[in-house]
């Protein structure tokens, strides 16, 4: 199975996230400003919650995917206040015509003081093992 990781991230919370998903898949975590060029079946995707939304350039970059290069995409990330953006961007996946995994990753993140100390090791260690269990299904 072939798999991408691409990332967004203000704080470096999701980053981190990214990294260790990405050394779990053994592939490198990139930024969205990185194109998806060659075909993957999963395409794990890290963003978070900015002004109860997702990021427009994580929009932008979900619209510009190229449907017949990702089979499905995977939401991970981490957020102080909200929960996950799963509906978000699987509301920018539909339009495209490409598939969300039904499952993710979610935890806190720490904001201006807010849940202080996460991402934690533990946070990184379940997300590794969330996309490691991809490679194992």
């Amino acid at each position: 199975m072939k798999c991408a990781v691409r990332y967004y991230t203000k704080t470096g919370n999701t980053k981190r996230l990214a990294e260790a998903v990405a050394a779990a898949l053994g592939v490198e975590a990139l930024p969205i400003s990185a194109p998806v060029s060659e075909p993957v079946d999963l395409l794990f995707l890290g963003n978070s919650y900015y002004a109860f939304s997702i990021d427009p350039e994580v929009r932008h970059f979900v619209q510009s995917l190229d449907k017949t290069k990702v089979g499905k995409i995977v939401n991970f990330g981490s957020a102080a206040m909200l929960n996950s953006t799963y509906k978000k961007v699987k509301a920018e996946a539909d339009k495209v015509g490409i598939p969300m995994e039904k499952t993710e990753f979610h935890c806190r993140g720490e904001f201006k003081g807010v849940h202080k100390g996460r991402p934690n090791a533990d946070d990184i260690n379940e997300a590794a093992a969330f996309a490691k269990a991809f490679l194992d299904a």
